[in-house]
């Protein structure tokens, strides 16, 4: 589910109650789950989510450079536009952005890092705590089924 969080319109998902991550939690209840012959605890399904939401942030932290990178021309040619149009911007305002929106900046590049790196930080906090509610709610969904507790029937032999 970190490649869902990571693409650019897609990962807009997350804004309706971090939807990709809570469901990255009940897809790995469920694979444990599918691969398990007893019913799987409540807590298995919550460390299992806490797991996939950690690798989901990683995941998405290393898919979301690249994409950055690839966007930020778009981006910085989208912002320029905007403040083209801004006639009552002040001069700082409009230095400090031609600053920033020059191509081939080095500094552009660390500002993609460092942003990436907060958000990172940020997915790992969130993630963390929503995957592992859907791998509890994941656990309870896909639990299987344990027969009743009864006697044993003997069949006599013949």
């Amino acid at each position: 589910m970190g490649v869902l969080s990571a693409l650019p319109i897609v990962s807009a998902g997350n804004l309706c109650c971090c939807l990709w991550v809570v469901s990255g939690g009940l897809v790995a209840a469920y694979v444990l789950q599918q691969s398990s012959a007893a019913p799987i605890s409540a807590g298995d399904g919550a460390l299992v989510g806490l797991l996939a939401g950690l690798c989901g942030a990683v995941v998405q932290l290393v898919i979301s450079i690249p994409i950055d990178l690839l966007m930020a021309p778009m981006e910085r040619a989208m912002a320029g536009r905007l403040f083209d149009l801004a006639q009552n911007m002040s001069p700082e305002m409009r230095d400090w952005v031609d600053r920033f929106s020059r191509p081939g900046e080095p500094l552009t590049f660390a500002l993609i890092a460092l942003r990436r790196l907060i958000f990172f930080f940020i997915m790992l906090c969130i993630g963390a705590a929503f995957s592992t509610a859907g791998g509890l709610i994941g656990a309870v969904i896909f639990a299987k089924k344990t027969p009743p507790a009864g006697g044993t029937i003997d069949v006599p032999a013949s």
